[in-house]
């Protein structure tokens, strides 16, 4: 294959479009297409708190309504329950008794108007409605204690991702650097993708995985793959090397667990190395999606293996000793290392995302903005909803 070209693999083909098929228009965006970019968080936050506002006025003004229009016999009672019920989950405290209070006022300005004085009737739906409003508020206070354990428990995850996962400098080396992590989740920042640079005397290596499963386990294993890496990358001459001593890391990690994750564990990854004064790439890959080569001029070469490898873990399988593959890494070239999530997410008609397809022929001169940008598209292709977890790292040489 031709330096520049893209690369006819499997890999290449597994996006959503068969082989022949039509290719989107030409975007104006030149690193990624534009498209119409999602509401603001602060927009949909504030929708959200409209809608149950809006649903407790509206059945308070039906009840009115149906209580006015209908003989004495009929009650609208159940409208007025029903307003700070909704309420009470949906809203803060002072909206809940403000719903609470108007469904009382309303139930007995109807029962005023129809006549003055307090018969049975009037006091058993007062009270009804009373005790509801109070039961309203309890649900409430319980919702929003909940809520704040919730957040307790996010903010301890997000502090333990961004210890595992620090972000690298902008500038090593005389590279431009940005890394990005995408939840697959909106709110949840824990799983299993890893991403690390560490410059040494070999060069500025680099790491990009995806273990097996999610929660603390995945993240504690995160945590030896790191640590082993930042260790290797330092000590070892040789990418074989270092990939070697990930795998030992991990037996020995694996040898202290217990259950199916000490037999079935495995972790994919793709390490690569830029040694200095040479303006060449080393890749060295475990199971891992391959890195894709952007090119000043818009073209794009996906990194494949020369032989294929088992991911980290899977050593008992077979052995087979590691060679990196070496390619050129020009001048204003940029390397994106990424793992499964960005190729396994779907549209409503379940096609792949395909960067291969999206990225050739655009020009990037930023890695922080191609990887902004890059997110941007994968969450309108998939809706919001992706699959799997999303690490990215991106280097482009000045």
């Amino acid at each position: 294959m031709r330096p520049g070209e893209v690369e006819d693999s499997p890999y290449a083909r597994a996006g959503g479009r068969l082989p022949g098929g039509p290719v989107p228009d030409p975007d104006p965006d030149p690193v990624l297409g534009a498209g119409r970019a999602p509401l603001p968080p602060e927009r949909r936050r504030s929708a959200g708190r409209s809608l149950p506002h809006a649903l407790a006025l509206l059945l308070i003004a039906g009840g009115l309504l149906y209580d006015l229009l209908t003989p004495r016999e009929f009650t609208a009672v159940p409208f007025f329950t029903a307003a700070p019920l909704v309420a009470a989950p949906l809203t803060s405290l002072r909206t809940t008794l403000l719903t609470g209070l108007a469904a009382l006022g309303a139930t007995y300005a109807v029962h005023a108007h129809f006549g003055p004085g307090l018969d049975v009737n009037t006091v058993t739906q007062v009270v009804t409605v009373a005790t509801v409003a109070l039961l309203a508020v309890v649900i409430n206070r319980v919702v929003r204690l909940g809520d704040r354990r919730l957040a307790s428990v996010r903010e301890i995850a997000e502090a333990a991702q961004r210890a595992v996962l620090p972000e690298p400098a902008p500038r090593i080396a005389g590279l431009d650097i940005a890394a990005r992590y995408e939840a697959a989740q909106e709110g949840a920042s824990i799983g299993g993708d890893l991403y690390a640079v560490q410059d040494g005397p070999y060069g500025v290596r680099l790491v990009v995985g995806d273990v097996r499963g999610k929660g603390m386990g995945a993240v504690a294993a995160v945590a030896v793959v790191i640590g082993a890496f930042r260790e290797a990358a330092e000590q070892e001459p040789t990418l074989e090397a270092v990939a070697g001593r990930l795998e030992r890391a991990l037996a020995r990690e694996g040898a202290r667990r217990d259950g199916a994750d000490a037999l079935e564990g495995f972790t994919t990854v793709v390490l690569a190395e830029l040694p200095p004064d040479e303006r060449v790439v080393r890749i060295v890959n475990r199971g891992h999606p391959p890195p894709l080569l952007l090119h000043a001029d818009g073209a794009l070469h996906v990194l494949t293996a020369g032989e294929p490898a088992l991911p980290l873990g899977l050593g008992e399988l077979g052995r087979r000793p590691d060679r990196a593959a070496e390619s050129r890494f020009p001048a204003g070239a940029t390397l994106l290392l990424h793992t499964d999530g960005l190729t396994e997410a779907r549209d409503a008609h379940g096609r792949f995302y395909d960067p291969v397809r999206r990225l050739a022929g655009r020009r990037c001169t930023d890695p922080r903005t191609l990887l902004t940008r890059l997110a941007a598209e994968v969450r309108r292709h998939s809706g919001g909803g992706m699959a799997d977890d999303m690490a990215l790292l991106a280097v482009r040489r000045p």
